[in-house]
């Protein structure tokens, strides 16, 4: 896996997130099912890392799979995340990072049968990301 573009020290990434932040984009964690800002919302625009504000997703690749957190189909770029495996938990899944700076934001599964043009559904933590709205 290639390094982060953005390096900074537990201590450094810690007075950047609240403890929240930290413990998802950090630490791996996952926020509680339907909590998030964004699982619902249908506003328009970018979806940015919290951590460090790289372009992640875009609400035109957004959709509602009624997971409990925001579920998108495809990332803004395909070099905006970097997957991994995972196999925590007891259970084979595939992790998303941002690219930039290596934060998690949740994971990716596939073949699950929603009618999206790439049959994935990338579920991220409201958490971990940032909306700027379109206009």
């Amino acid at each position: 896996m290639p390094a982060p573009k953005i390096q900074l020290t537990p201590q450094q990434w810690r007075s950047k997130l609240n403890p929240e932040e930290y413990a998802v984009l950090r630490e791996a964690a996952t926020e509680r099912p339907f909590t998030g800002e964004y699982t619902d919302t249908k506003t328009e625009g970018v979806y940015a890392c919290r951590a460090c504000g790289a372009e992640l997703f875009r609400s035109t690749e957004k959709f509602d799979s009624h997971c409990g957190w925001p579920s998108f189909f495809d990332p803004a770029d395909s070099s905006a995340v970097i997957l991994r495996a995972d196999d925590s938990l007891g259970m084979r899944r595939v992790e998303v990072l941002c690219a930039t700076c290596h934060s998690h934001l949740g994971h990716v599964f596939e073949g699950e049968g929603y009618p999206t043009p790439t049959d994935q559904r990338y579920c991220i933590n409201s958490i971990a990301l940032r909306l700027e709205p379109k206009g």
